[in-house]
Formats: structure tokens, sequence, C-alpha cells
């Protein structure tokens, strides 16, 4: 009796365990789990040349957290010049340029989280290159 309760159970966990590795196979096959490069032609435009050290896109800069966290542990300062990206590593200094100023910022934080969007920048680093007046704008980022 022992015997025949033990493989029910073992016979259902086993068959729930290869029905969930199916679904995960399927659902990352799909197209709205396409590849990098995919994310990459949807949000920035890489600048020819750079070896693939500069990118371009649409950035945001957000504040209003001031005193808050940031994703790297640092206290988010609204007027430092720093910026979030989704995965460039922590410390990593880009040159952030919006018509003809530029800023040098800091990565500090993860994001932005609005489909589209390549940066979100720190007010003061908005304020620096003239993204504040609109709150987006079109940027070029050069990994320094």
């Amino acid at each position: 009796m022992a015997m025949i309760v033990a493989s029910v159970f073992l016979g259902g966990a086993i068959t729930e365990a290869s029905a969930k590795s199916r679904h995960h196979r399927h659902h990352h096959s799909h197209s709205h789990h396409a590849g990098q490069n995919s994310w990459r032609a949807a949000n920035a435009s890489f600048v020819e040349g750079s070896g693939g050290r500069s990118f371009a896109g649409m950035a945001s800069y957000y504040g209003n957290e001031s005193g808050s966290r940031t994703a790297s542990g640092q206290r988010m300062n609204a007027s430092a010049m720093t910026a979030a990206h989704r995965s460039l590593p922590f410390g990593t200094k880009l040159r952030v340029t919006h018509g003809e100023r530029s800023v040098v910022v800091t990565i500090n934080d993860r994001g932005p989280f609005i489909r589209g969007r390549v940066l979100d920048l720190s007010t003061g680093a908005a304020r620096a290159i003239g993204l504040t007046s609109r709150g987006v704008g079109r940027v070029v980022a050069e990994v320094m």
C-alpha cells in the first residue's frame, strides 16, 4: 500500500516538473522574449564606429525620490550627475549629449522602466543638458 501511495506522489511530482519545463521552453520561445538585439532595435540605436560603446535613444529624468536609496545603495541626490540604466555596471561613466550640450554622469541606479527609453537622468544632469523643459529627449551616450 505504501508503495502505491509513494508512486502516485512521485509520479505526480515528476509529471508536474516536466510540464513546468515544457511550459518554460514554450513560453521563452515566443517573440515577446526575443533576444537582446530585438530589445536594442526597439529602444536604442548604436552609433556606428564606436565599437558598441556608444548608444542613442530617448532619455528622461527623475529626482522626486531625493533621499531614497538607489539600486546601488547610494542615496538619491537630484542635483548629482547620475543616471539609471538597465544593465550597465554601477560606476560606469557616460558622456551624455543632448543637442549641443553634454554632461558626464555615473550609473548608480536601474531603469528606465518605460518602453522606448534608454536612460533616466538625475534632475541635475538633465538640467545641465537642457532636458528638463520637455522632460524627455533624444540623447547620445558614450561609455568613457
